[in-house]
């Protein structure tokens, strides 16, 4: 008697541990065992509609792997809302996404200002908030966010690198800067200085700020062009990039021109910009530019360009925003794979941070993507190149952060 109560007590406590156990790996809200369903906000309308390509692209990505049979026999519905590049728009679609859509976890939600406003609500809800489409160093913070992790390079190296190559090549240079007035366009300003070292922050003589509701910076152009600048740093999103890259050509103005590598799209930035007027112009990349022949034989491009060809139109084949879509969507790919049964939110979580030389087929040769519970950047390379007209010309080599 003592021992059959002996063994149901047991029965009961193995029974709870059990349940206790599945409890804690319970996979996440929108994870059935045929489907992930994620969110996602981005800019399909209003000032930086250009990255909607990179949305278009993402939702093409999984489409292809859903037809290849989805991560581990689940299929991805990736469920992309506009929110126009603004703030209490995110905010609003963000929560229709968590409460009422019952995503599993947010993915390459874009923009910097966009991601602020979103943030403490997905770290107090421990929703992952993954690969965040900004370079903006504030997220790239374990310690302070432990749900939330960026993407590309980080926005402040990449002005870093700017600012040791000018003083290298021109160390007697006048430096103006365009940027955008929030935390995207101030880390290029906080990059430069600290690159340029407090000895020579004088070289930055003139400053000007724009709004993303302004419908040209061509005023801002002119005032930088009166300082005397012969170097200018342009921190812009795509259709400010444009202008800029535009009028400087129109005022006469020639002086060296660097340019946020989230602006490099020849589709949406050179090619409205004029590509005889973006000659010369200065960006840093870490991914292959699709309209470069030296990657026509490159099995990596193969593999992309077969991609859009079934998935996408002829235009976005040289679009530099599908790129990165094809690349953040695989990023996401690879961590569902990691995954394996566990698709609960700190798994998930878990195995973003756990990425281990994660080669991707349009990243430059050498590049690898990394993560840890430390390292919340998982690109951390770029090199320079040069706008020739027609693509751009990558020189020197690869800068590690």
């Amino acid at each position: 008697m003592i021992n059959r109560r002996r063994f149901l007590q047991s029965s009961a406590a193995a029974a709870f541990a059990a349940k206790a156990g599945s409890a804690l790996a319970e996979n996440a809200p929108g994870v059935t065992d045929t489907e992930i369903k994620i969110g996602q906000t981005m800019p399909y309308s209003g000032p930086a509609s250009a990255y909607g390509v990179i949305g278009r692209s993402e939702t093409a990505y999984f489409k292809m792997i859903n037809e290849q049979g989805g991560v581990n026999g689940r299929k991805i519905n990736l469920v992309s809302l506009d929110d126009a590049y603004s703030p209490p728009k995110t905010v609003e679609q963000v929560r229709r996404l968590v409460e009422d859509e019952k995503v599993a976890f947010l993915f390459n939600t874009l923009g910097t200002p966009p991601n602020i406003a979103i943030r403490q609500y997905l770290n107090d809800n421990k929703v992952p908030q993954l690969f965040v489409a900004t370079g903006a160093a504030t997220f790239a913070d374990p310690e302070h966010f432990p749900w939330t992790m960026g993407y590309q390079p980080n926005y402040q190296t990449e002005s870093k690198i700017f600012g040791k190559h000018i003083l290298k090549s021109k160390p007697d240079a006048k430096i103006a800067v365009l940027y955008q007035n929030d935390g995207f366009g101030k880390d290029y300003l906080i990059g430069l200085k600290e690159g340029l070292g407090a000895d020579h922050a004088a070289m930055v003589i003139k400053e000007a700020s724009y709004e993303t509701s302004e419908p040209t910076v061509d005023s801002q152009i002119v005032t930088l062009q009166g300082s005397g600048a012969d170097v200018l740093l342009i921190a812009a999103t795509p259709k400010f990039a444009a202008q800029a890259i535009r009028k400087t050509f129109d005022v006469g103005w020639t002086p060296v021109r660097y340019m946020t590598d989230v602006s490099q799209s020849i589709a949406s930035v050179m090619k409205p910009a004029g590509l005889e007027k973006s000659k010369g112009v200065i960006t840093a990349i870490y991914g292959k530019d699709p309209t470069d022949v030296r990657w026509k034989d490159d099995p990596g491009f193969k593999e992309y360009s077969a991609f859009i060809a079934k998935y996408m139109t002829p235009k976005d084949l040289i679009d530099a925003f599908a790129v990165y879509g094809f690349g953040a969507a695989a990023t996401m790919v690879q961590v569902l794979k990691q995954c394996g049964s566990d698709l609960s939110r700190a798994n998930v979580m878990r195995q973003a941070a756990n990425l281990k030389d994660l080669e991707l087929p349009m990243l430059l040769p050498g590049i690898k993507i990394n993560t840890s519970p430390t390292n919340f950047s998982p690109i951390r390379q770029e090199a320079l190149a040069a706008f020739n007209g027609e693509s751009w010309e990558q020189f020197g080599e690869l800068y590690q952060a």
